[in-house]
């Protein structure tokens, strides 16, 4: 079988989605893709457009300026028409089951040069828009269940993960951000896209805007629950309304040894799981379970993970019942920080967290021989994947 190796993945900064306040909110999801598009072959002259076999793209929600953006958002970027698109949902982890089907395309021998991208604008398209839900899901789960604050709950409680130590979470992941901010850790992946201040002004973005400076222990002990009257979960200790987009550009080994270019990580493997969706956060704890007993691995053999932040409770939940974390700083999740200071534009972070993970390994960790990135999606869909260091 044939490998698939991540030759570059690149992202914009991730924005509010505020009509007010967002730096993008004079930006279509459409134009945030062609950024990240534009990057990738003006970074790998040798990848001509016409070469990509075809384009994968995540989207959560697929309406309005959504609506088919795999086609739409390839051809309003002048692309070759005659490179095909497939739009891919999965909710949360639709990103990463773009760059799923992209790899296994490779792997089987279908194409050898493939682009999985993710974006989504939860500004001009707002969770659950347009989504008409069937009547008769409510005879096997409660609508109050749904919601994904609910969910995020009802992990904390099954799972025993109290309000002090989700916000020992976010006061890390925040820190960690901005550190790699201020290292300039994420600039070989944020390409600047030109935004807009509060008043309106033009300006070159080139960091996540959600990223707390001022985060704190004691002001996030304030907050009142969010979801519900006497639960845990608040704004701090959720991810915030994002937007932004993302892409991979991945090879066949061979042929990416052929055009001269360079990678770090291969794909090893990869595993979906639906779970129940009134918990829907835990779902990466099965996700991985499945990945790692599917390629003979435990998670102690993992050297860096990328886990996205939907919540704090979810997250913490994962992390402890795979072994892997117990609390804050987590000493090999999440290192650059996660979704509660970066953003979770939901379709896009499955991708985001794998481009991410490529560049700590190839810097930060570059002893790192295995990388895990998962993260869960609304309505119970959840997704992980392994990365391996090619030497």
């Amino acid at each position: 079988m044939k490998e698939c190796v991540i030759v570059d993945g690149v992202r914009t900064p991730n924005g509010r989605a505020h009509k007010e306040k967002g730096w993008f909110r004079n930006k279509r999801p459409d134009e945030l893709l062609s950024a990240v598009y534009d990057a990738l072959f003006q970074r790998n002259p040798k990848v001509k457009p016409d070469q990509v076999e075809a384009v994968f793209v995540g989207t959560a929600n697929q309406s309005g300026m959504c609506n088919d953006i795999a086609r739409l958002g390839w051809l309003a970027s002048g692309l070759p028409v005659n490179v095909a698109t497939n739009g891919i949902n999965q909710q949360c982890p639709s990103g990463m089951a773009a760059t799923e089907h992209c790899a296994r395309a490779i792997m089987c021998g279908e194409g050898d040069i493939y682009i999985a991208a993710g974006v989504e604008d939860m500004m001009n398209v707002p969770m659950g828009a347009s989504i008409d839900f069937p009547p008769r899901i409510a005879k096997y789960f409660s609508p109050m269940e749904l919601p994904m604050g609910m969910t995020a709950e009802k992990v904390a409680v099954q799972y025993k993960v109290n309000r002090q130590d989700t916000e020992t979470m976010a006061y890390w992941s925040n820190k960690r951000a901005a550190e790699a901010r201020d290292q300039g850790k994420f600039k070989n992946e944020i390409v600047p896209v030109e935004g807009v201040k509060d008043d309106g002004s033009p300006f070159l973005v080139e960091h996540d805007q959600w990223i707390r400076d001022d985060v704190n222990m004691e002001k996030m002990a304030t907050l009142k629950p969010a979801f519900k009257p006497d639960g845990i979960v608040t704004a701090a200790t959720s991810s915030p309304l994002t937007t932004g987009a993302c892409a991979l550009l991945l090879l066949e080994r061979s042929k990416a040894d052929q055009l001269g270019c360079k990678y770090h990580l291969k794909y090893k493997a990869g595993a979906m799981v639906g779970c129940d969706p009134t918990m829907m956060g835990i779902g990466p704890l099965f996700a991985a379970r499945k990945v790692l007993e599917r390629t003979g691995l435990t998670a102690k053999d993992i050297d860096v993970v990328e886990l996205n932040e939907a919540f704090g409770t979810q997250a913490l939940a994962v992390l402890r019942e795979l072994g892997i974390e117990q609390n804050a700083p987590f000493k090999k999740t999440n290192l650059w920080g996660g979704a509660l200071a970066l953003g979770h534009p939901l379709g896009e972070s499955g991708a985001r967290v794998i481009i991410t993970l490529n560049n700590i390994m190839k810097t930060d960790k570059k002893d790192a021989k295995l990388g895990l990135a998962m993260l869960c999606g609304g309505f119970g869909n959840a997704n992980a994947s392994i990365w391996e260091a090619v030497k």
